[in-house]
């Protein structure tokens, strides 16, 4: 800590990120015991977190987070996609494809921004909000690639007609984005995935996660 730090404030944050790490919560000892501090000061910190919903404790004592936290997490999305958007309008150009990135959602991938090429005769219209299986889609099959991989870069997903009849798609995770899962794809009206969308694709993912450390 330093003098223009906030002890408190810095102790209440360690409490959220340790309560996001576990499915099952934690109890005031065991939060005592992560921080370094006593039972008293852990029950002032969650008070105050349960106070703006960021916590909340069942029957049984266990702390976890709370609604709150998820009111916050819907104003990243905006910030996310503004990130994103001059990687996706480089990529969507590049290859005369529909680019998108996409973020878990649950148990479910959300497209929260996506770019139209300006060039091509047609293309595969491909909205904002669009959810799916995150075990259907190249977009999803990135991220679930990434999670099998333990965050080491597994390369990129190729799919056909999983989601759209006649379409394909070509996603690739974005790697060592703290906080953020999710990939970045080009879905196109094809058979197959040109051999060089791939590649440009992994490019385009790193450029996203690079504007979004």
């Amino acid at each position: 800590m330093t003098a223009e730090t906030s002890q408190t404030l810095d102790r209440g944050l360690r409490v959220l990120k340790l309560l996001a790490e576990t499915d099952h919560g934690l109890t005031v000892t065991e939060l005592s015991n992560k921080l370094g501090v006593n039972r008293t000061v852990v029950y002032r910190l969650l008070a105050t977190l349960e106070q703006h919903a960021l916590v909340r404790r069942d029957l049984g004592g266990r702390a976890r987070v709370g609604l709150g936290v998820l009111r916050l997490g819907r104003q990243v999305h905006p910030l996310v996609r503004e990130a994103a958007l001059p990687a996706l309008r480089s990529l969507a150009e590049d290859i005369g494809a529909t680019a998108h990135l996409t973020l878990v959602d649950g148990t479910e991938a959300l497209a929260v921004a996506v770019v139209e090429p300006t060039w091509t005769d047609y293309h595969v219209a491909y909205r904002t909000g669009f959810r799916h299986p995150l075990d259907r889609g190249a977009a999803g099959r990135a991220i679930l690639a990434a999670r099998q991989n333990q965050g080491l870069e597994p390369g990129f997903a190729f799919t056909h007609g999983e989601l759209e009849a006649g379409a394909s798609g070509a996603a690739a995770p974005l790697i060592g984005v703290t906080g953020i899962e999710g990939s970045v794809g080009v879905v196109m009206l094809a058979d197959s995935v040109p051999d060089q969308v791939g590649p440009r694709v992994v490019v385009a993912a790193r450029e996203v996660a690079e504007a979004l450390r």
